[in-house]
């Protein structure tokens, strides 16, 4: 594997992660309730998941079966809209529950796998361009090339997310009302990327 098309995929999933969307929004709303680090081990899971998927060659099934995708971003966009139901209800800010109280880590991990997992441009960046940056007549076995693009990958994910969360509970910590304010973006976001999301599968199946 030459080290420019690790450089490619590199580039590649960092616009991805680097462009806001539900992964950003859940991190703020877990730095703001102090549960960085179990939201952020919970979306890497549900990156690990897709990864280990396309190395099991799930990546060329899904790709072959589009229809697959489209129930994932179905799925995803109802679950979105439901976090940010619940952040708008509870939002972050004057009477935030405390660290303890603001839901076990297991929680925190359980929602952020959630999140990953079901958020579409998720599979798109893992099953539909990871194994396009892969050869089979290269020095590594294909395997080994997207292991080790994988956890590339999953470590650029926990740098960028630690930083969105741990940002935004030094921020806005100090400030109750501009992170309640903050939180309700973060959930009214989450909501209109799941209507979004809806509404750009109903008009796909109408086509």
């Amino acid at each position: 594997m030459e080290i420019t098309e690790v450089g490619a995929f590199w580039v590649t999933a960092l616009a991805f992660i680097l462009t806001p969307g539900a992964d950003w929004a859940y991190m703020i709303t877990a730095g703001l309730s102090g549960r960085v680090a179990p939201a952020n081990a919970g979306l890497l899971l549900g990156h690990l998941a897709y990864v280990v998927a396309v190395a099991a060659g799930l990546g060329a099934l899904a790709t072959r079966y589009p229809a697959a995708l489209s129930v994932i971003t179905v799925v995803g966009a109802a679950y979105l809209a439901w976090l940010g139901l619940g952040v708008l209800r509870h939002p972050a800010g004057a009477g935030t529950p405390t660290w303890t109280e603001a839901g076990s880590a297991g929680e925190w991990a359980a929602r952020g796998f959630g999140v990953s997992a079901l958020n579409p441009k998720v599979p798109v960046l893992l099953l539909a361009l990871l194994p396009q940056f892969t050869h089979v007549d290269g020095s590594w076995p294909v395997g080994t090339q997207l292991a080790m693009l994988g956890l590339l990958h999953l470590a650029t994910c926990a740098f960028v997310y630690t930083a969105v969360g741990s940002g935004a509970r030094r921020v806005l910590a100090a400030r109750p009302t501009s992170a309640t304010l903050v939180s309700r973006v973060a959930g009214s976001l989450m909501i209109v990327l799941g209507a979004a999301l809806l509404v750009e599968q109903t008009l796909s199946l109408t086509r």
